[in-house]
């Protein structure tokens, strides 16, 4: 009995070590910001978007897969071997731009879950800024960090996953009009929707930062096969993908309906209503806190960890200047969310857009990576992914053109 257990508990663990990559990626990509994109296309466009999340969502685990095999490839970081392929200058312009884009959506992070605790108590949301960001930092001088991490990642994912899952499936959309979701449109006004949500969920810094997921896991586990760790790292992209559908199709049920437009946290907890009735703005907040804390740490240690790494510090989650460099992420953070209160939504939206400027310079150099033979060798990009992957640059540059255009007018 007792082997049994022993048994149970190592295929346990090697599971989660298996997926953990993967969820820590879904999670930090996951955060309010995540959620007021999505809730607003399905409160303002109904399920006409669904195709969007299910072309972003393919275009991300093409890229996320391809930056496991990086790091399955090489002993040394993409940005390393970015600095030993194209120099020193493009590695600098790539961790400083992620360290940037970082600190940029941390506000956004802090505000998120700080509104879940000061609603919840009646308190004010400064507070709790101050107090989440304190225990963000702290957490940084806790031994094996990264298995801290990777553990309050997929207990985050969790709760995220139970907050709207159950209401997509409790309230099941009109099959018809879910159906006709799939079929690409662009409905007058959405293009910014469009632009935010594909920007976000085809992230290519999450997917980036697969690759040092990986390595980190493979230090811990002693490596695991090459199919386990991929299949780790799709199962992580899927679970985003389910998210996002959750999400959209509860506000898509609820919201579209009723003409209620998203403006605020509560009215995007509306959308909970029909399952949890009054409930559903407390269990909302639950979900929001979970979605913004994972965001919170998670973003913090992207953003902190490859600055380290660009500055030749590595990516050790233990190293006294990494530690440094995630806790300012989660300062200036902080600082911005103080300063200028509770972030519109319009300002998240605008700002996801934004960063797809920095997203195709790095895809093009992650792209170039992945098909050097030298660097790669059996993990070479197949010839089906180079084209899958190519597809994937022009839709960033084209995102990127019709976002400047937009921004123009």
């Amino acid at each position: 009995m007792e082997t049994t257990s022993k048994s149970n508990n190592s295929f346990l663990r090697k599971t989660l070590s298996i997926l953990g990559p993967g969820i820590i990626t879904a999670s930090l990509i996951f955060g309010p910001s995540k959620m007021t994109i999505t809730s607003k296309m399905g409160a303002d466009y109904g399920f006409s978007l669904i195709w969007v999340i299910v072309v972003a969502i393919f275009f991300m685990m093409i890229y996320s897969k391809m930056s496991a095999r990086i790091g399955l490839a090489s002993d040394d970081t993409i940005l390393t071997l970015i600095r030993k392929k194209y120099g020193k200058i493009t590695s600098i312009i790539i961790g400083l731009g992620i360290f940037l884009v970082a600190v940029s959506f941390q506000s956004g992070n802090s505000t998120g879950v700080s509104l879940s605790a000061s609603e919840a108590t009646g308190t004010s949301p400064k507070i709790w800024i101050v107090v989440f960001n304190l225990v963000g930092i702290s957490l940084l001088f806790f031994r094996s960090f990264y298995n801290i991490f990777e553990k309050l990642m997929i207990a985050l994912i969790i709760l995220k996953l139970f907050s709207f899952l159950t209401t997509a499936i409790m309230v099941p959309p009109p099959f018809e009009a879910f159906a006709k979701g799939f079929i690409p449109s662009i409905p007058d006004g959405s293009i910014g929707l469009v632009i935010a949500f594909t920007a976000s969920c085809f992230s290519i810094v999450g997917a980036l930062y697969q690759a040092y997921l990986v390595q980190n896991s493979k230090k811990l586990s002693g490596g695991h096969s090459a199919k386990d760790t991929l299949r780790g790292s799709q199962t992580g992209t899927i679970l985003l993908g389910v998210m996002s559908m959750a999400v959209l199709v509860c506000a898509a049920n609820t919201l579209y309906p009723q003409h209620i437009q998203v403006n605020s946290a509560a009215e995007m907890g509306k959308a909970l209503e029909p399952l949890l009735g009054p409930s559903a703005k407390a269990i909302f907040f639950i979900g929001l806190f979970g979605a913004s804390f994972s965001s919170l740490i998670g973003n913090a240690v992207l953003g902190g960890s490859l600055l380290g790494d660009t500055f030749k510090y590595g990516n050790d989650l233990n190293h006294r200047m990494v530690k440094i460099f995630i806790s300012l992420v989660m300062i200036f953070g902080a600082i911005i969310a103080l300063c200028f209160g509770k972030m519109p939504l319009e300002l998240i939206v605008l700002a996801q857009s934004i960063t797809i400027f920095l997203v195709p310079f790095i895809a093009v150099v992650m792209f170039m990576i992945a098909n050097d033979k030298e660097i790669m060798k059996e993990h070479v990009n197949k010839p089906i992914t180079k084209v899958w992957g190519a597809l994937g640059l022009i839709l960033l540059v084209g995102l990127a053109i019709s976002n400047l255009i937009t921004l123009i007018k």
